[in-house]
């Protein structure tokens, strides 16, 4: 994280508990909308997209950095690795591919993700939900309610 910095690709971030019981309002009320089965699949994917970008910026934040502005959901969807270690490559590369999913579908055309891609990220959303809240309770417990 520190070279990213170093780079111009963070800034320092000082955050809060409140700003991360926030954060995971947000992802916690996009989980559960996701899994609303009368929206479109586009936009159930959209929303479980936005989960896991709320995850890792909780992640991020609580390392004490912010992306700036360019590629900030590409570099905020790759701490995921830089701060959970290297058995979450694959996890990036996964959400990497729905970033750039969930871009074509956002700004190009509709009708992009299928019924099982949105699935898939919400299933997905909802472990890295736990992860990310276990990950805080032991690192970051100052962040986290504790219950």
């Amino acid at each position: 994280m520190r070279a990213w910095f170093e780079n111009g690709w963070l800034r320092s971030h000082q955050t809060s508990r409140q700003e991360i019981t926030n954060l995971l309002a947000i992802a916690y009320r996009d989980i559960d909308d996701a899994g609303q089965q009368r929206i479109s699949s586009d936009w159930r994917f959209g929303i479980a997209y936005n989960a896991t970008l709320k995850l890792c910026t909780c992640l991020l934040y609580a390392e004490g950095y912010r992306p700036e502005r360019h590629l900030a959901h590409y570099r905020t969807l790759q701490a995921l690795s830089a701060i959970m270690g290297s058995v979450r490559n694959d996890d990036v590369a996964y959400l990497d591919a729905c970033r750039m999913k969930r871009n074509t579908l956002e700004y190009d055309n509709a009708g992009i993700a299928s019924s099982q891609d949105a699935e898939e990220l919400l299933e997905f959303a909802v472990e890295l939900r736990d992860d990310v809240i276990e990950w805080l309770k032991q690192n970051h417990k100052e962040l986290i309610d504790q219950e």
